[in-house]
């Protein structure tokens, strides 16, 4: 039977899904519910195997990861983002890398709405004022009739840019792939910091994209925009964020991901009363996490069946 190393499956999520007999079933499992917590000790679970099913993005493939595993033929990333993964090392040591795009579309997409509407109505500083005993009025933001840009579409950003027309929104969007407007207008990078009342960003995390909202583009936008990021942290500078925040250049944000996760105690974005927070958790839902699952095992058999898919390139 081939074998499978899952080398982070913490907390665990495989383990306890309808996946795991079939799983069992069909090959020989290494299988670690804590995280490796270094490249020694990744390298050391996942040394023997041909197939890694990686859950979690903690897990850091580097190119010397690829190097002292010479068995390794795949890695089937349990998720859309492969940041964590070096492609160009894996394509020189001929590893295949697979994800499971747009299965958490959905959920993410409402996830990235829920924060919209949190920030816009102060959701979670009005809850406390009334546990409180104050009874504060007037203080939300309407959203029909506002322009909402989307910075990427791909299957989150087109799924978020349909609930977002649902709630009565203009939508204007960038995207690195035109071909996918869908019905969205499209506009210049610049013209939808300046335009949008509301930015959300879904766009992978890449060379190009890590730190592509600064100072800069917060300069741009409008004093009352609010900012949703539910891609990946790195593609915002969280200091030059909390500076716009801070000083009143944006009117608030909603960020589900971080530059480092968890956030550390007394990180500058915790102190802000405009911003509302959640742990990396948009695409965490038991419908989510079961197709997600399902797909990044399916990916296993058809690569080792010769019909590799969803293969993501370097």
């Amino acid at each position: 039977m081939i074998r499978i190393a899952i080398p982070d499956d913490a907390p665990p999520v495989l383990r306890a899904s309808a996946l795991w007999p079939h799983l069992e079933a069909r090959a020989t499992l290494d299988y670690h519910d804590t995280l490796p917590g270094s490249e020694e000790r990744l390298i050391e679970r996942i040394g023997p195997a041909e197939v890694v099913l990686n859950i979690r993005a903690s897990s850091g493939f580097t190119a010397r990861v690829f190097a002292q595993c010479p068995r390794l033929r795949l890695v089937s990333v349990w998720g859309t983002g492969t940041d964590h993964v070096d492609l160009r090392a894996a394509a020189r040591r001929g590893v295949t890398v697979t994800n499971t795009p747009g299965v958490s579309a959905v959920s993410i997409a409402e996830h990235a709405l829920a924060l919209l509407l949190a920030v816009a109505r102060r959701i979670p500083l009005l809850d406390a004022a009334v546990r409180r005993g104050e009874w504060p009025r007037g203080q939300s933001v309407e959203l029909a009739g506002k322009t909402c840009g989307i910075l990427g579409l791909g299957a989150i950003g087109r799924r978020f840019a349909w609930l977002a027309r649902g709630i009565g929104m203009r939508t204007i969007a960038w995207t690195m792939h035109p071909k996918q407007a869908e019905g969205v207008e499209l506009v210049e990078l610049d013209e939808l910091y300046r335009a949008s009342d509301v930015l959300s960003v879904h766009l992978r995390l890449s060379r190009e994209t890590e730190g592509l909202i600064g100072p800069r583009q917060f300069a741009l936008m409008k004093k009352s925009a609010i900012l949703i990021n539910t891609a990946r942290g790195r593609i915002v500078d969280e200091a030059a964020l909390a500076e716009a925040l801070a000083a009143g250049r944006i009117a608030g944000a909603g960020l589900d991901v971080f530059a480092a996760e968890p956030l550390p105690a007394g990180h500058a974005l915790l102190a802000l009363p405009n911003l509302v927070l959640t742990p990396h958790c948009a695409g965490i839902t038991p419908e989510a996490l079961e197709a997600g699952l399902h797909m990044a095992v399916e990916n296993v058999w058809a690569f080792l069946e010769e019909q590799p898919r969803n293969v993501v390139l370097a």
